[in-house]
């Protein structure tokens, strides 16, 4: 009876494993991984005849001590040739503006790369008039924050 039920327990631990391993496989969110590495200590535990309880406080232990520490090097490391997308590439640039920026009003456009934008100030009490050019310090939704243009 006991035997069954250490072994009940191996099973489930497996099963839990296998499932987190696909889930990971199919997003690569670096997430889902170590748990899967708390499931593994899971059920050696269980093969050692390690009480239940304490299987599911390793499990937990171990995959929130992965999840804290290893994931932000993981990150970092596998994330090194990500390509930003259109939008995080349009903070720094500058753009032109097209109509009358003004965020009392609620109105303003902005040119970046030949596409027109929503533009508002970053500092809510300026305004920019047709022709400046100016920077985009923040991308916010379908609007680009914008400033005046630092003179080099």
């Amino acid at each position: 009876m006991l035997t069954n039920l250490f072994m009940g327990t191996t099973i489930w631990w497996l099963i839990l494993i296998i499932v987190l391993v696909i889930i990971e496989l199919a997003t690569m969110g670096l997430t889902t991984i170590w748990f899967a590495t708390g499931a593994v200590v899971a059920m050696i535990a269980s093969v050692l005849g390690v009480p239940v309880w304490l299987q599911i406080i390793l499990f937990i232990l171990v995959s929130f001590i992965m999840l804290l520490f290893t994931r932000p090097v993981a990150v970092k490391h596998f994330n090194k040739e990500r390509t930003k997308t259109n939008v995080e590439t349009m903070v720094g640039k500058q753009a032109i503006v097209v109509s009358e920026i003004d965020n009392l009003q609620g109105i303003g456009r902005v040119m970046v790369d030949g596409v027109e934008w929503t533009g508002r100030s970053s500092d809510k009490k300026v305004s920019f008039s047709v022709g400046e050019v100016v920077v985009v310090v923040l991308v916010e939704g379908n609007k680009l924050i914008v400033s005046k243009l630092e003179e080099e």
